[in-house]
């Protein structure tokens, strides 16, 4: 059994530690942990991690935020992998910092990246991790804040959080859906 996880960023060093890229990261952080790595790949980064019978394709596309649905149709088609076993890894403004809420559809909520693979997949029906950034920044510079790099305070937290996403990320190809919801939507 194949699922495709997918950590929605941006490529290039200005935004390795920026919130908007807390997807890369996330994964980054679980490959770490998982003593994997990624390899340049057609359309992103890819690594494989296998968990009780089950694989777990990792990828970071490389075609920047705005285009993220062609990297991800494209790993679906080659890995031969249905939707209802793709995961997104995104940010979302509207959640608090470090919250993090597992949807199996929902709209882009102006996310470009979500906006993109619904535009490219034709529909809004696919499982999405949300990462919580918070809503810590004056009116009209939103950009900035997602653009901009963790606090000193945010740095601290990560890490406990991105071992968290990862529970999330394998409990989703171990227990499904909805058993996963069930344990980590109300932490």
């Amino acid at each position: 059994m194949k699922y495709l996880i997918v950590g929605l960023g941006n490529i290039g060093d200005e935004y390795v530690n920026t919130r908007h890229n807390v997807g890369f990261q996330i994964l980054d952080a679980f490959a770490k942990a998982s003593n994997i790595s990624f390899q340049d790949n057609r359309l992103a980064f890819r690594a494989e991690y296998k968990l009780k019978g089950r694989t777990f394709i990792l990828i970071k596309p490389t075609t920047y935020m705005n285009l993220s649905g062609r990297s991800v149709n494209y790993w679906l088609q080659k890995e031969k992998i249905p939707v209802e076993k793709l995961l997104v890894l995104v940010d979302d403004i509207a959640i608090p910092f470090g919250t993090m809420r597992l949807r199996p559809k929902g709209g882009d909520a102006g996310h470009n990246g979500l906006a993109n693979i619904n535009l490219t997949l034709g529909h809004q029906n696919y499982t999405r991790l949300r990462f919580g950034l918070g809503d810590n920044f004056p009116k009209g510079f939103q950009v900035q804040y997602v653009l901009g790099e963790w606090t000193d305070e945010e740095k601290k937290l990560l890490p406990q959080k991105f071992e968290i996403a990862a529970e999330i990320i394998k409990s989703f190809g171990l227990v499904g859906l909805e058993n996963t919801m069930n344990q980590f939507n109300k932490k």
